[in-house]
C-alpha cells in the first residue's frame, strides 16, 4: 500500500510546551476532530469512536557515534470505511 503524508512538523519545543500541545490534541480527539497546522500547512481529520492506538519507547543507537537516542510515538491508527 503506497503511503502518502499529509501532514508533518518537526521542531525542538520545551517540555512544558509539548504538553501543552498533547493536552490540546487529547481535547481534539476526544471531540472527534483533529485541526493540524504549520507555518505553511494545514489538515482536519476526523478520528472514528474506536481507532487503534499505540505507544511505543524506543533507544536508537548511532553506529558511527554510539550516541543514545530516545524515541517516545504516540500512534493512532484506522482505516476509512
Amino acid at each position: 500500500m503506497p503511503e502518502e503524508q499529509l501532514f508533518k512538523t518537526e521542531e525542538h519545543r520545551s517540555r512544558a510546551e509539548i504538553a501543552e500541545a498533547l493536552v490540546a490534541a487529547a481535547e481534539e480527539i476526544g471531540a472527534g476532530s483533529v485541526h493540524l497546522e504549520s507555518g505553511t500547512d494545514e489538515q482536519q481529520v476526523s478520528v472514528p469512536e474506536n481507532p487503534r492506538f499505540e505507544v511505543e519507547l524506543e533507544r536508537l543507537t548511532d553506529s558511527e557515534t554510539g550516541e543514545q537516542r530516545y524515541e517516545l510515538e504516540y500512534e493512532i491508527r484506522w482505516t476509512e470505511p
